[in-house]
């Protein structure tokens, strides 16, 4: 019998139609975003779904604190914007349909949340997943081409919801948890975005209300208020479900992580529509998860959260506990003159031997173990000391990714310094060590670097490593297999203040 799939219905007008478009356009997007700290065991996001181009840089704060973690099997949880139907509709289908290849629905999964509802509120059905006289139903489609890139190869649970009444998001939630209680291998994922068509100052009133009531967990409040509509989210009953749903299943924390709404990109403040990033876990009590399927199988563990310690120094240039507490403290003096408005250089004389070999080196800025800033020179053209002090101020004041280092900040802050040997192509992926080596992937005019200790710090095994330094330059994961693609790996002294 031929499968039943779900063509990808917004595909050319949503987000792009063409896989290395749409694999290029979130790559980008992805290593524009800084990865949020999760101190916990993630078990549910909450995304926007407009198009790419309004919420796609919302979207990837969420999906960037599930790199490298891997899940079985995603819920995705949407409003209907196209057809009206009671309860809530999971696909009974066999695959939803992306540009970037079909995600398989997990049947199992999906016939067993159907089968724990007593309510007669949750059943298999296509209503709001067909195409239908308005079109296709967006919502849950624009969350497949993240998950896509970010988990590679998982099972899908596509549910629509037609009624976000409180009786509905309790049925679909107990009947989620009911099927879901004796895995901790899936990710729920609720869509929604918030305020439509307000001035930008409304819509910031009215969304720092729902902001709010998610960072502390308060579902109940939540579902209050967007029935006596002080708030508004066009998903909001999905939301409700999911924090539902993840509370049943051991969640005890929510972190918004990113917001942001339309006119922030169209320049119109007039009528813009609000979007939300957020991330539901539960908090870490220092214990090693398993990934388990249902029959409490394993085969992998997950720290959920990454490791404070750097590995130990691969490679040793004969710098002397000396030597690397002064090059430390030249990075810190240069941000401090910078602060100061002052011009601060070096003494060529007070950096000789083995300070003044041309190298190339980075400087990380950490503020209580979350990074605040990381730049260097991949090749040394001038003397490390040189070097060292440049990428200081560069780090400090020129990261993209953050706003410059405030004066009150500066007293907080702890600095590594990475010295890098000479980069080494790699000819065979297998040559590559994690923990002693670092990556740079160069594809055209794109390039991408991430340190030795980044694998370490986050668990990767090998492949997760080439994956991720293509997101760091922007290009799709897998980008390191093709043609064209030059892969190089180097070495680091790596020390660090305390």
């Amino acid at each position: 019998m031929a499968k039943q799939i779900r063509p990808a219905a917004v595909a050319g007008s949503f987000y792009p139609d063409q896989p290395t478009a749409l694999a290029k356009t979130i790559a980008e997007m992805l290593a524009k975003t800084q990865r949020p700290e999760i101190n916990g065991r993630i078990m549910g996001l909450i995304c926007p779904h407009a198009g790419y181009i309004y919420s796609g840089p919302v979207a990837s704060y969420a999906y960037k604190t599930i790199q490298g973690l891997e899940f079985r099997s995603v819920i995705v949880i949407a409003p209907c914007h196209v057809e009206a139907f009671p309860g809530s509709a999971v696909y009974p289908g066999d695959a939803y349909s992306t540009p970037l290849g079909d995600i398989e629905i997990d049947h199992e999964l999906s016939e067993k949340i159907v089968a724990a509802d007593n309510r007669g509120l949750v059943r298999l059905s296509d209503s709001g997943h067909r195409i239908v006289r308005r079109g296709g139903e967006h919502s849950l489609e624009v969350q497949l081409p993240f998950l896509k890139t970010m988990l590679g190869e998982f099972k899908l649970v596509a549910i629509v919801m037609g009624s976000q009444d409180k009786a509905s998001c309790e049925a679909l939630a107990e009947a989620i948890f009911a099927a879901a209680r004796n895995r901790s291998d899936i990710l729920i994922v609720a869509s929604t975005d918030l305020s439509h068509f307000h001035t930008a100052e409304e819509a910031r009133r009215l969304d720092t209300r729902i902001v709010d009531l998610i960072k502390t967990y308060d579902y109940r409040k939540l579902m209050d208020e967007l029935e006596a509509e002080k708030v508004e989210a066009c998903g909001g009953g999905p939301i409700i479900t999911a924090m539902l749903a993840c509370r049943k299943l051991g969640a005890d924390s929510a972190k918004v992580v990113k917001y942001a709404h339309s006119g922030e990109i169209t320049g119109d403040n007039s009528g813009v529509v609000g979007y939300l990033a957020a991330v539901l876990f539960k908090k870490n009590s220092g214990k090693i998860y398993e990934i388990k399927d249902e029959k409490g199988r394993s085969d992998r563990q997950i720290a959920p959260e990454p490791p404070k310690t750097n590995p130990a120094s691969a490679v040793d240039f004969g710098l002397s506990a000396a030597e690397k507490t002064a090059l430390l403290n030249l990075a810190r003096e240069s941000i401090r003159s910078v602060l100061q408005g002052e011009k601060f250089v070096p003494n060529g004389a007070d950096y000789a031997g083995a300070l003044s070999e041309k190298r190339g080196a980075f400087v990380t800025i950490k503020i209580d173990g979350h990074l605040r800033g990381c730049i260097g020179n991949i090749i040394g053209y001038r003397p490390l000391y040189e070097t060292i002090a440049d990428m200081a101020v560069q780090a400090a004041f020129h990261d993209p990714r953050f706003k410059p280092l405030s004066e009150r900040e500066f007293a907080k802050i702890k600095l590594e310094i990475s010295v890098l040997t000479p980069m080494i192509n790699v000819t065979d992926p297998a040559e590559i060590s994690v923990g002693r080596d670092g990556l740079l992937i160069t594809n055209g005019h794109a390039s991408g670097l991430l340190l030795p200790q980044v694998a370490v710090e986050y668990g990767w095994d090998r492949e997760t490593f080439l994956n991720q330094t293509c997101l760091k330059a922007g290009l799709p994961p897998g980008t390191w297999k093709q043609p064209g693609t030059i892969i190089q790996r180097f070495q680091a002294d790596i020390f660090a203040e305390d």
